[in-house]
């Protein structure tokens, strides 16, 4: 814990020389080709402090050939380089605000684009306080009260901080999907996202002085889950709690699917199929199958697919030759419910009150 608290710390004396706090988020892999392009485009080295040489065409071709980097058919030396926008309004030392467009992406901050494999791939460096404004705008609806939203808000932010203090020193610190956090670019943003953001701006969540993994899920159905029993990870500040959402109707849903279709995804009959293990707020930790064969809960949601049985909150029962899954809530339940915080919100509460709920025991701290 004390080397996390001395990381944490040297991250933001780090943050504070350059004037910003960066993350470094891994996009979409172009392949063995892509274009970068912007208004005052430029490049140099993949470093913070960096000097960058302008490209008058506003644009770049990056290919990698015999496993080496070219720029616009040209040759440089390194296994990365890093783009950088309205270098006519910005000097070398942070990130410039013009938005880049790298491949079908649109980004604020810096581009690098680096040998990855067999091919290559791309990083987008980007403010943190940036990044979060586009998290918000794929992660939560904008019509939520702002109050969510602000909870939404610092909820990603220590998670993000959470992230990278996890992979200090690699080349990226968090993916752009689901398997972390959704970020969607510079066309996810908006100006209640913005607004959440800055009224939060450098506030985080943490416990014993170090940033909390602050999970979130869309919503759990009434009563979030433990993270021992919803992720395998025993914290504190992720136990179960009850929770407004269970009135609304966003947070149940039903599916059938065909005995054919489970009958493939299973790789046995679905016939005498039974929930044999739950845990205490009812997600299925169990199910046994007619042969006898026991699938774990996680591993039979991700068989079925995540989105058609959107939590492991269900009951099922056979009708025909099919089955039908009621259930409750969307995702594995741990930490901030987002339907939740709209209850709640609606209800008058603040963020931090919010928060408070979803994840008891933990502090408030403003890092920056």
């Amino acid at each position: 814990m004390l080397q996390r608290v001395a990381l944490l710390l040297l991250l933001l004396a780090s943050s504070r020389a350059f004037a910003v706090e960066t993350m470094r988020i891994a996009m979409d892999d172009p392949g063995e080709e892509v274009r970068v392009s912007g208004r005052g485009l430029g490049f140099g080295p993949d470093a913070e402090d960096s000097s960058f040489v302008a490209i008058n065409a506003g644009q770049a071709t990056v290919r990698r050939r015999n496993g080496k980097l070219e720029v616009n058919g040209a040759p440089v030396i390194g296994d990365a380089i890093r783009f950088r926008g309205g270098m006519e309004a910005t000097d070398a030392g942070g990130p410039g605000n013009e938005p880049l467009k790298a491949g079908n992406a649109q980004v604020r901050g810096d581009v690098v684009v680096r040998l990855f494999k067999s091919s290559l791939q791309l990083i987008n460096v980007i403010p943190l306080e940036d990044y979060l404004a586009a998290v918000l705008g794929s992660e939560m609806p904008v019509s939520f009260p702002l109050e969510a939203l602000k909870a939404q808000a610092v909820a990603a932010r220590t998670y993000a901080l959470q992230k990278k203090l996890d992979a200090y020193g690699a080349a990226f610190h968090m993916g752009s999907s689901v398997l972390h956090q959704v970020y969607g670019g510079v066309n996810r943003e908006d100006a209640k996202t913005r607004a959440a953001v800055e009224a939060t701006r450098g506030e985080v969540l943490t416990y014993d002085l170090a940033p909390i993994e602050a999970y979130f899920h869309a919503s759990c159905g009434g009563h979030t889950e433990s993270g021992q029993d919803a992720l395998q990870r025993n914290l504190p500040y992720l136990q179960p709690v009850d929770c407004p959402c269970g009135k609304l109707p966003a947070s149940r849903w039903s599916a059938t699917l065909p005995e054919a279709e489970l009958r493939k995804a299973l790789k046995s009959s679905p016939d005498g199929m039974r929930v044999t293990g739950r845990t205490p707020t009812h997600r299925v930790t169990r199910v046994t199958l007619a042969d006898g064969t026991v699938v774990d809960g996680v591993q039979f949601r991700r068989k079925l697919g995540y989105t058609r049985l959107k939590s492991l909150d269900f009951d099922v029962e056979a009708s025909g030759k099919n089955y039908v899954f009621t259930g409750r809530g969307f995702g594995h339940g741990a930490g901030l419910c987002q339907w939740g915080a709209k209850a709640f919100a609606d209800q008058g509460k603040t963020y931090r009150e919010i928060l408070s709920h979803y994840y008891p025991g933990a502090e408030f701290q403003q890092l920056y």
